[in-house]
């Protein structure tokens, strides 16, 4: 399969929230998100396995590797861009990734309407737009009410993983998990051997850049 074999469903006025084969399908600018239930993690990969979300998912590179390395666990990727959703389908339909669900559309929004709570046993945010001027600070998925987002869906005991390359954005993101009460522990490391490789890994490392991982442990 290549990407373009995966077809837009619907035109920006007949957008719709949908599942179809393998990708949820969550546009922007809905008016009640609320009106769709989406199946639970049990229904959709068909079996019990602990849940794992990756968002800012890209390309799918690093989904894809984690989830050929670790089938007993379920894997959904979500990604906004829909360009990049058909490369992380292909990737699915191409190495038979049943245990892989991609999500089209805005990560905070997903998980506040369809990730029911303590259903996730880990959570990886891989290098997000760290939106540097101030004035944007509002387009960063890194805020207090999405990290109180994640402590709602994680089970206790799960960890939130967040990955970049731009010091500021860790800074500024560390202190929101430390100033959360629901997590404890954190984790700083500047080489994972086994984290698994991306587009932004391998350009940000091309251009010498330090790659920060920074796991959090949900109490």
């Amino acid at each position: 399969m290549k990407p373009k074999d995966l077809k837009a469903l619907f035109t920006f006025d007949e957008r719709k929230i949908t599942l179809e084969d393998g990708v949820f399908y969550m546009p922007d600018y809905m008016e009640d998100y609320g009106q769709y239930t989406l199946p639970s993690w049990q229904e959709i990969f068909g079996n019990e396995h602990p849940v794992a979300l990756e968002f800012c998912a890209g390309n799918g590179a690093w989904v894809q590797e984690r989830a050929q390395s670790e089938p007993t666990k379920n894997w959904v990727a979500v990604e906004k861009r829909f360009d990049r959703i058909r490369k992380i389908w292909a990737k699915k339909k191409n190495h038979q990734l049943d245990n892989l669900l991609a999500v089209c559309g805005e990560g905070h929004t997903f998980t506040t309407h369809y990730v029911p709570s303590h259903s996730v046993a880990e959570v990886y945010v891989n290098f997000p737009d760290p939106w540097p001027k101030k004035r944007h600070a509002k387009h960063r998925i890194m805020k207090e009410s999405f990290i109180e987002e994640l402590a709602r869906v994680l089970e206790r005991g799960g960890r939130a993983t967040f990955v970049t390359a731009d010091k500021d954005y860790l800074e500024r993101t560390d202190e929101l998990f430390i100033a959360a009460p629901a997590f404890g522990q954190r984790v700083l490391v500047t080489d994972p051997k086994e984290y698994g490789n991306s587009y932004f890994d391998s350009l940000w490392r091309e251009k010498g850049r330090t790659i920060y991982y920074v796991a959090y442990c949900r109490k």
